[in-house]
């Protein structure tokens, strides 16, 4: 096994980091750890990493058992927010670093620092100390100087976070395609939804120190536990009403009124429940269409995002968003009035969360 959390907890002071958690990751897995900020995320790392004790529970590396092992003795890389660089050092001497220590043959050593600087598009600036690399060149210094020592075990804390649009999305798939074919057991923390869909192997959703949800990005996305998962992992709809009628292939929750057919459930009849629907798997039509799941409403505004394009809309049941194809949405305007529509195999039944449907939507 590469790396394994049995019953981790950590507090610092009266604040709870890491919460009897408990987690295995297989060799050569890429596995993400999502979650808002203030999740316990980076904590996970460094406890795994030996920058951390932990207040009960083991961890385990390559099947041994690591509490007791210092940092060094691990046998991971842990690549921080912080850079780490070695301020005296140039590009190529911080990427060199790992080898040189191992004292590594030259040719190859050349080789692999050539390959890593190349990996992360600084094979221009190999003569540039720290203080003269913008932050987003010094993230990718660390991650080559990281991806260098022909470590097996690696741990990265946001490591695409400065860097600009384009070259995050081409290190996303470099980062992933490495891991695969050099075999490394990669945990990599992140608050960003699509940089861990893209990049895991397996998610992990964390919160408050709680491990919420594990799963392929498939799992994760398209059966979510919670109304947190659901609406951090995306964008989601939520009606809050109770269970009124339960057929073979649907639930029907009254919301205030209104309607909602959705997914069966286990709940039973008069549950107190909220329904929620990814704001991609609604539609939008013009003026008013009569039907079941159709909600008419108001289009207040309109944000383009690219390939999509979120729409706003205000309606009896509050305010609502789909996100459409933005060569749909050139047929809208403000102000038009439209109706919002979603299939009930789309809309999923949670319980109604005991401090209500607001408090368990924050994102700390």
């Amino acid at each position: 096994m590469g790396i394994e959390l049995k019953n981790v907890s950590k507090k610092f002071g009266d604040v709870v980091a890491l919460s009897n958690v408990s987690l295995t990751v297989g060799k050569a897995e890429y596995v993400v750890i999502l979650g808002p900020t203030g999740a316990g995320k980076t904590t996970m790392l460094r406890v795994v990493a030996g920058l951390e004790d932990t207040d009960s529970g083991d961890i385990f590396i390559d099947d041994n058992k690591a509490n007791m092992l210092g940092p060094e003795e691990r046998g991971v890389v842990y690549l921080s927010q912080t850079y780490s660089l070695f301020p005296h050092m140039n590009v190529w001497e911080n990427t060199e670093f790992g080898p040189s220590v191992r004292d590594w043959d030259p040719k190859d050593k050349e080789r692999l620092v050539t390959e890593m600087l190349n990996l992360v598009r600084l094979q221009d600036r190999t003569e540039a100390y720290p203080s003269e690399l913008s932050g987003g060149m010094m993230q990718r210094n660390a991650l080559a100087r990281a991806l260098s020592t022909n470590v097996r075990t690696l741990l990265l804390d946001e490591p695409l976070r400065a860097l600009d649009a384009r070259l995050r999305l081409d290190l996303r798939t470099e980062l992933r395609k490495m891991s695969r074919d050099l075999g490394i057991t990669s945990l990599h923390v992140t608050h960003d939804q699509e940089e861990a869909i893209t990049i895991a192997d397996r998610i992990v959703v964390l919160r408050k120190g709680k491990i919420i949800q594990m799963g392929t990005p498939e799992e994760i996305y398209d059966n979510p536990v919670s109304p947190f998962v659901m609406h951090f992992v995306g964008e989601a709809n939520f009606f809050v009403g109770e269970v009124s009628k339960k057929e073979k292939d649907r639930t029907i929750v009254k919301c205030d009124g209104l309607s909602v057919h959705a997914k069966p459930t286990r709940f039973p009849m008069g549950s107190e429940v909220c329904v929620g629907i990814k704001t991609e798997r609604c539609s939008v039509h013009p003026g008013v269409e009569n039907g079941t799941n159709s909600l008419t409403g108001t289009l207040e505004r309109m944000l383009f995002l690219g390939r999509l394009t979120s729409m706003e809309i205000s309606s009896e049941y509050g305010g609502l968003k789909a996100k459409v194809s933005s060569g749909v949405s050139a047929d809208f305007e403000e102000d038009d009035e439209l109706t919002l529509r979603f299939d009930k195999d789309q809309a999923i039944v949670f319980p109604l969360p005991e401090d209500g449907l607001e408090k368990e939507l924050e994102v700390e």
